[in-house]
């Protein structure tokens, strides 16, 4: 029966220092880390953790927000952690899994933080119709045409859509949807 924790910031430029000193406060023998939006797919150390915990582990944050990105989310693992008889711990906020009063507090405070981000996004979408009004926002600079010509060359030699985004300095998006056209 271990205590394994959790930080989490959204950006590279963000500190997890204090974070990781409240877990390792809190008795934690391992703590996973990730410099990543709560959204992005692609979060190692959430997967490494998930790896890691075993029946009977706590897994401490400091908030929920640092490990779901929405009440789904939050729902799914707390399943997949009472599945595998894994409780669930935040420090700064009254929730632990292991009651009744824990577990709906946890629900609740799930509820809104995803409304939170509805909201924040609401206010973004506003944002930019507003600078799009007044001709502050025109969105990307479209690729040139010479750029065009060089990821279709490179992708008839090479047939490596990465590889050819990586050569050019952009983004294996922008490749697929050249060669779409």
């Amino acid at each position: 029966m271990s205590k394994v924790g959790y930080a989490r910031v959204s950006t590279e430029d963000q500190s997890l220092s204090i974070q990781i000193d409240k877990l390792n406060e809190a008795g934690c023998i391992k703590v996973f880390s990730d410099k990543a939006s709560a959204s992005s797919t692609h979060r190692l150390g959430f997967q490494q953790l998930l790896d890691f915990l075993r029946a009977d582990d706590t897994l401490v944050i400091t908030r929920i927000d640092r490990i779901a990105r929405s009440v789904l989310d939050l729902q799914q693992l707390i399943q997949h952690l009472k599945q595998n008889s894994i409780s669930l711990h935040a420090l700064e906020q009254p929730i632990s899994t292991d009651t009744a009063s824990g577990k709906a507090f946890l629900d609740m405070l799930a509820v809104f933080a995803e409304f939170e981000l509805s909201i924040r996004r609401e206010r973004q979408l506003e944002g930019i119709a507003n600078a799009k009004k007044q001709g502050k926002y025109k969105g990307r600079k479209p690729l040139s045409e010479d750029l065009k010509q060089k990821v279709i060359t490179l992708y008839n030699k090479c047939h490596n859509k990465s590889a050819v985004a990586t050569q050019l300095g952009i983004s294996r998006n922008s490749v697929y949807k050249i060669l779409k056209q």
